[in-house]
């Protein structure tokens, strides 16, 4: 009877309480518990297994470039930024008020890291997130207006909770770059969370954008309800590799 009750809620895919289940059979442990709390510790299982699985197709669906987490991330005053700020900002409530976190620092002291740390909490706490180095994400739209599938592209970042936009500013922008962005920009204010990270201090961002009405317009969106991050220190990869030598 055990065994077909398996097999069955295998064919369901339900897989948190197929291994509850049967680990209680090989363990003897089903003896011990009356028969509301072992359906108890079954539901419980099969929720826990769908959001650990919802949280890996979310993780997966974000590409980021690696893993972090907010737990490994250093705060200190050298590198101005508190634990408190960090956890507040893991909560996620920038996220539910469509509010924007702008990140910025010199190249190694942690901007990525933050950001990628914060996309995997919005992910754990399910929230559709999209992770882009911002040079590459203008290639690939340049890239879908030539072959007509630019619209798509910006459809799927809209249905974003959260869309991080890294690296930031490392090159100016032309025309069709600045126009993509104000476009992202705008599909995002007031209806989505945006994290950027940026080795220029964000009074520099006017001439990387270029266009000056067309910066006034991205950055009056952006900067508005926005909070900030402004990293100092001195490069956390050049320190790891202090450490490992």
């Amino acid at each position: 009877m055990n065994e077909l009750t398996l097999t069955k809620m295998n064919k369901m895919k339900l897989h948190g309480m197929y291994g509850a289940f049967k680990t209680a059979i090989e363990t003897g442990k089903a003896d011990n518990y009356t028969f509301d709390q072992f359906i108890s510790m079954l539901i419980e299982a099969e929720w826990d297994d769908k959001k650990n699985r919802k949280t890996d197709r979310m993780i997966k669906a974000a590409r980021f470039h690696y893993k972090s987490s907010v737990e490994d991330i250093i705060c200190n005053d050298d590198r101005n930024i508190s634990k408190n700020n960090l956890l507040r900002l893991a909560e996620c409530n920038y996220i539910n008020n469509n509010e924007n976190l702008l990140i910025t620092g010199s190249t190694g002291v942690g901007k990525s890291y933050i950001a990628t740390a914060l996309g995997y909490q919005a992910c754990i706490e399910g929230y559709r997130t999209m992770y882009f180095n911002t040079t590459k994400l203008f290639a690939k739209l340049k890239m879908a207006k030539a072959d007509g599938s630019y619209l798509k592209e910006l459809a799927k970042m809209q249905r974003q909770h959260l869309v991080i936009l890294d690296d930031f500013g490392l090159q100016p922008l032309d025309n069709q770059n600045r126009m993509a962005l104000l476009e992202i920009i705008e599909d995002r204010n007031g209806k989505g969370a945006l994290i950027v990270t940026s080795q220029l201090p964000i009074k520099r961002w006017y001439d990387v954008i270029g266009d000056k009405t067309i910066a006034d317009a991205i950055l009056d969106r952006l900067i508005h309800q926005s909070h900030r991050i402004e990293l100092s220190g001195e490069s956390m990869r050049r320190k790891r590799n202090i450490i490992s030598e």
